[in-house]
C-alpha cells in the first residue's frame, strides 16, 4: 500500500494528512502557525508537531511514505526557500516537495493544471499558472510593498472607521454598535481610550462585521469591501498580463475565508468584472475545499502518477478539516 502526505502550513494554523492509494485518510495532525516569517522556530515545531501527529495516527514512519507535499505560508522567494528547504528536509521525508501555499489552493480550487489564485484569509496573495507552466506571483508582501486587505488589515479599517465617525472625520456607521457589542465598551470613548493606554490592536475576528453591516447598506462597510474587491481585480489584471493569459480559459479560484466565509457579493463582483474586462474567457470558482487537498493531490502526482479518479473522489468533498 503506497501513502500520500500533504501539508498546508499557514500563517495560524498547519494541517497535515495522509492517504493511501485508495484515497482513504489515515493519519491527521494539526498544529499552529507554520509561517516562518513570523516566527522560525514557532512555524518549525508546529509543522513538526502536525507531521508527526499524523504519521503516528497512521502507526507510519517517513519512509513509509511515498510522497510529502508542503504547501508554506512565506515560501515566496528564493531567500525564503533558502530557509524552508534545510527545514522541511530535517523531517526525513525521502521523497518531498515544497511550495507557496497558494499552489495547493490552486490545486484544490480547479480540475484544470494552470490558473490563478486569488487568497484573502489574514492577509492577501495571488499567483497564476499559465498553460506553458510559467508561474508568477504577485503580492503577498505586505501594506508596504504593495498589498491591501485580508483580515488583518481590515480589522483595522473596522476600528479606524469608527473612530473617525466618533471624532467627526466620517459620517456615522453601523459599524461603530456592532464594534463596542463586539469587543463589550460602553461607548467610543472609553474604547479609545483603553486602546491607547494599553497599546491594542482589534482583534481579526470583528473583520466579520463589515459584512454584517454592509449586508445593511452601511455606506462605510460597502467601500471597505468594494476597495478590497478591486485591489484584488487589480491583482488577477497584474497577474493574467504578466503570464498573457487574455485568451486563455481558466479558473479564478478564490481562497482565504474573506473571499469564502464573507457573505454577499461585496467584494466578489469587482474581482468578476476586472477579471472579464482583461479575460473575458475565465471564471471564477470559490475554494469549496481544504487547501490541505490540493497538497495530498499533488504529492499523489509528484510521485510520478496521474491523480487517480479514486483519490479525487474521496477528497473533494472535504470542505472542513475538523470534519475529518
Amino acid at each position: 500500500m503506497k501513502y500520500y502526505l500533504g501539508v498546508d502550513a499557514g500563517g495560524s494554523k498547519t494541517y497535515t494528512l495522509i492517504v493511501n492509494e485508495e484515497g482513504t485518510i489515515v493519519g491527521k495532525g494539526n498544529s499552529g502557525n507554520g509561517n516562518h516569517q513570523t516566527g522560525y522556530e514557532i512555524a518549525k515545531a508546529n509543522i513538526r508537531e502536525s507531521v508527526e501527529m499524523a504519521l503516528a495516527q497512521a502507526g507510519l514512519k517517513q519512509q513509509d511514505i511515498e510522497f510529502a507535499y508542503f504547501g508554506l505560508a512565506g515560501a515566496d522567494r528564493e531567500f525564503d526557500y533558502q530557509i524552508l528547504r534545510p527545514m522541511i528536509a530535517e523531517l526525513g521525508f525521502p521523497k518531498h516537495d515544497i511550495n507557496c501555499d497558494t499552489m495547493i489552493a490552486l490545486r484544490a480550487g480547479t480540475d484544470r493544471p494552470y490558473g490563478i489564485v486569488l487568497i484573502c484569509g489574514t492577509g492577501t496573495n495571488s499567483a497564476g499558472v499559465n498553460p506553458n507552466g510559467e508561474f508568477y506571483q504577485c503580492g503577498g508582501f505586505t501594506y508596504l510593498f504593495g498589498d491591501f486587505g485580508g483580515g488583518g488589515s481590515l480589522c483595522v479599517e473596522v476600528f479606524r472607521t469608527v473612530i473617525r465617525a466618533w471624532d467627526g472625520r466620517e459620517p456615522p456607521t453601523l459599524l461603530t454598535q456592532l464594534l463596542l457589542e463586539d469587543l463589550g465598551y460602553d461607548d467610543v470613548k472609553t474604547m479609545f481610550d483603553d486602546f491607547m493606554d494599553q497599546n491594542k490592536v482589534p482583534p481579526i475576528r470583528v473583520t466579520k462585521l463589515l459584512f454584517v453591516a454592509a449586508s445593511e447598506g452601511d455606506k462605510a462597510a460597502i467601500n471597505i469591501l468594494r476597495h478590497q474587491g478591486e485591489e484584488l481585480g487589480k491583482s488577477v489584471h497584474a497577474v493574467v498580463k504578466r503570464l498573457a493569459m487574455e485568451n486563455d480559459t481558466f479558473d479564478v479560484v478564490l481562497a482565504g475565508s474573506v473571499l469564502t466565509r464573507g457573505e454577499g457579493d461585496f467584494i466578489h463582483s469587482y474581482i468578476e468584472q476586472a477579471m472579464k474586462e482583461i479575460a473575458p474567457n475565465a471564471r471564477l470558482a470559490k475554494l469549496q475545499i481544504e487547501p490541505v487537498i490540493g497538497a495530498v493531490w499533488l504529492a499523489v502526482e509528484a510521485s510520478g502518477i496521474a491523480l487517480p479518479e479514486q483519490i479525487y473522489k474521496q477528497l473533494s468533498m472535504i470542505s472542513d478539516y475538523s470534519l475529518v
